[in-house]
């Protein structure tokens, strides 16, 4: 290590076994940040179907309908944001200090910038979006509406993702937690008021929603602001570190770019779903929603795995990261099929909270029960894509969900589901590309692990070295 480097210890350490109850302790504030996420953003639908008065069904969807279109525009950076964790976990865990600070002042700089750029794209973009996403009339203009106030949020929005990866990565999930918990009181109490009681049908939500994003990205601005350790925040420091940049974007780009893609795959298919009526778009709304619980569960271990394999990269302890992995597979595996198989069967009274009718139920179910019970598939694939990013391959499991998931599931839409115009055959792509998609990515693990590992072994053995030299000048 250079002399310029200064060591510094990992704030969390997961490099040392057992590591199985340091992943699941660290998982669990991620999940139930996930899902608290996500429950505030089911209340936006929740209370649109119970207050938004004649025209409920339509506001639902409306909202519904904007979740491709969002991610599309806004993954590139959230890809960033991935790339940002990996890169301080990997610091962190080789106790390099001053990357680490270099890292989180480019990362947030970059936060910033990003939420206004993307901001504005969004404001001004989102209603032709909408069009070529074959949005109906009757759903268009709410539509549009909610995605000019939810874009106007977007800077904090970025904030939050990059300041809650840089903490992650520190191995404190439990500090994103508690600013999530207080933007999501604050979403559900602007919702009542806004929805409710002033009667501002899908302007409230997105008003709701744009002040609870400030709440979160607060809240993590005050945690790392109160740091003592190398990834704390100190303002006159924010600016691109080059070099700093330059590792988030080798592995955050990827990652983005395949966000995007797989949008893009996902916006197809909402177009497909949108030539069907009113009633089956906000079915799929509400069982979407439902998923989201699922999927963001399954998420929070591969944020895990990628922490905890990252860490270990940047300790250069390759024995470690297999194990993470083997642990975080049976991990997901179980968590999608206890959620998955509950939401599944719970899926009814689900959807008639969400303000479904008995009609918009049954399109519901329909989806749930083709996507929710192989749900596991996906967060397997999930994990395995986190440990290539942590040892720094973010371009191969890019390259693969590109053709696995988002080529399988367009040629799908234009070539079966043209023959079979039906729901099922549209939803059933999913859980064939998750399946296609991990197996390859597994194919792409082992293909890197040898010359990786042996990296890593050379490495851990020149530190050595070096240690053993100035312990004996010392």
């Amino acid at each position: 290590m250079k002399a310029k480097e200064k060591k510094t210890k990992a704030p969390v350490d997961l490099c040392t076994r057992p590591l199985f109850g340091k992943t699941v302790l660290f998982a669990l504030p991620l999940v139930f940040t996930a899902v608290l996420q996500l429950l505030y953003n089911a209340a936006d639908i929740i209370v649109l179907g119970r207050f938004a008065g004649e025209e409920s069904e339509a506001a639902v969807a409306a909202v519904g309908n904007t979740g491709a279109l969002i991610n599309l525009i806004t993954n590139l950076f959230i890809g960033l944001s991935v790339g940002a964790l990996a890169v301080v976990a990997r610091f962190a865990g080789a106790r390099d200090g001053e990357r680490v600070s270099k890292s989180v002042h480019t990362a947030l700089s970059v936060s910033v910038i990003g939420g206004v750029i993307v901001g504005v794209i969004g404001f001004f973009c989102s209603g032709v979006m909408l069009k070529w996403m074959d949005t109906p009339d009757g759903v268009l203009d709410l539509s549009a509406l909610y995605l000019k106030i939810y874009f106007c949020g977007m800077p904090f929005n970025f904030l939050y993702n990059f300041g809650a990866g840089i903490l992650r990565a520190c191995g404190d999930t439990r500090r994103p937690l508690v600013a999530l918990a207080a933007a999501g009181v604050a979403n559900i109490a602007l919702n009542i008021i806004t929805v409710a009681g002033l009667k501002m049908s899908v302007a409230g939500v997105g008003i709701a929603t744009v002040v609870s994003q400030a709440v979160s990205a607060a809240g993590v601005v005050i945690a790392l602001l109160r740091r003592k350790d190398a990834a704390r925040l100190c303002l006159k420091k924010l600016r691109i570190h080059k070099a700093a940049f330059i590792d988030i974007v080798k592995i955050g780009l990827p990652a983005g770019i395949q966000g995007v893609v797989f949008s893009l795959s996902n916006v197809v298919i909402q177009s497909s779903i949108n030539g069907f009526d009113e009633v089956a778009m906000a079915g799929n709304a509400a069982a979407s929603n439902i998923e989201g619980f699922v999927y963001v569960a399954m998420n929070a271990v591969s944020q895990a795995c990628l922490t905890v394999a990252g860490q270990n990269y940047g300790a250069a302890k390759p024995e470690n990261i297999d194990l993470a992995l083997v642990q975080c597979l049976l991990l997901v595996t179980g968590v999608g099929l206890v959620m998955g198989l509950s939401a599944y069967f719970l899926g009814r009274p689900l959807l008639r909270a969400y303000g479904c009718s008995s009609e918009a139920v049954e399109y519901g179910i329909e989806r749930l029960g083709l996507i929710l019970i192989p749900y596991f598939l996906c967060g397997i694939m999930e994990v395995a894509v986190g440990v290539l990013r942590a040892i720094g391959r973010s371009v191969s499991p890019m390259v693969v969900s590109i053709f696995g998931v988002v080529g399988l599931r367009v040629l799908w839409v234009f070539t079966l589901f043209r023959v079979r115009h039906t729901l099922f055959m549209l939803y059933l792509s999913y859980p064939v590309s998750w399946l296609v998609t991990l197996l390859v990515q597994f194919v792409c693990y082992f293909a890197v692990r040898g010359k990786t590992f042996r990296k890593l072994r050379e490495m851990r053995a020149e530190r050595e070295k070096t240690d053993a030299s100035e312990e004996v000048v010392s």
